[in-house]
């Protein structure tokens, strides 16, 4: 039995959400895609046609860094 994916998880995102979260330029994770896929680690990332989907643990991973946390 294939194993279920929670696609409204809000750990699962696109690119240009995780570039806005995270206080990165819109297209850093198609760079560091690119450049050097193997920062991410394996399941973190996938592309969908032109659409990038990342996960909370792959951008820590290659960020160093938590999503900033706006001041309220």
């Amino acid at each position: 039995m294939a194993e279920h994916i929670n696609l409204n998880n809000p750990e699962i995102m696109t690119s240009k959400d995780v570039a806005l979260r995270w206080g990165m330029a819109p297209d850093y994770v198609r760079q560091v895609l690119r450049s050097n896929p193997s920062r991410f680690p394996e399941g973190t990332v996938r592309v969908f046609a032109r659409q990038i989907l990342v996960t909370r643990e792959g951008m820590e991973a290659v960020t160093g860094h938590k999503e900033i946390v706006p001041n309220d």
